[in-house]
């Protein structure tokens, strides 16, 4: 079992010192910038752009499995929807429509995130910001935030592999930042698709953030290292 932290007590990494962090990859939507439920309204968009009924058990189905599915690459929920690869297409075509037309009003960063990245990269930790978005959308996202600069690097599935929870995401940011070791990783998100993605390509801190789509309960099932309250309380974990 993983020595996992709990939000009193951010500053513990665990009973035995490992390397030392060098890199922090660290998800967008949820865990370093908010929506105020932009997902789900521009999923119920595009649900009905394809035909699927806007009442009833199958909608409802199909919204439990994108607020389950957080963290994923958009694409990957919508082709698991719907059988037709057309359809999924068609289905994400206006998804990011219908994002992208509301990101000005309703993306906004976390309290403290880029106060957070900023300390990180002043301490030599590189932080690399990922996202299940398409790399359009994401760029949408870091022009309305300002952030262009902000971080070291931004990636998106499909120019970096497979979305989450595959390791690509996290293992195209190691490479990127040629870290001496998978272990001198810690990897940030809201949902338990970072957690596992995280996992899987080796990095050794896997922390959970509150202020995104799953809860605590939701979290742990993917065994974080650490849970903590928010990426605000990152810096005190990681440069301790």
């Amino acid at each position: 079992m993983p020595n996992t932290t709990s939000l009193t007590a951010p500053h513990l990494l665990g009973d035995a010192p490992g390397p030392a962090i060098e890199l922090v990859v660290m998800d967008m939507a949820g865990t370093t910038v908010t929506d105020d439920g932009l997902v789900i309204a521009a999923f119920d968009t595009a649900a009905s752009s394809v035909g699927l009924a806007e009442h009833g058990l199958e909608r409802d189905d199909a919204r439990r499995y994108v607020l389950d599915t957080m963290g994923q690459s958009k694409i990957e929920v919508f082709r698991a929807l719907f059988d037709a690869e057309d359809r999924a297409q068609a289905a994400n075509t206006a998804f990011e429509a219908a994002y992208d037309a509301r990101i000005d009003d309703g993306v906004k960063a976390v309290p403290g995130a880029a106060e957070t990245i900023t300390q990180l990269r002043d301490a030599g930790i590189r932080v690399i910001l990922t996202t299940g978005f398409s790399p359009s959308t994401q760029q949408r996202i870091l022009d309305t935030l300002g952030w262009n600069d902000l971080a070291d690097a931004c990636l998106a599935p499909g120019e970096a592999g497979r979305g989450r929870p595959h390791p690509d995401l996290v293992l195209t940011a190691a490479l990127h930042s040629e870290v001496s070791d998978i272990a001198a990783v810690a990897v940030v998100g809201d949902t338990s698709n970072d957690i596992m993605s995280g996992r899987r390509a080796g990095a050794s801190v896997l922390v959970g953030v509150l202020t995104g789509a799953h809860s605590e309960d939701q979290l742990r099932t993917a065994n974080p290292t650490h849970v903590l309250a928010s990426v605000a309380d990152l810096p005190a974990l990681i440069l301790s």
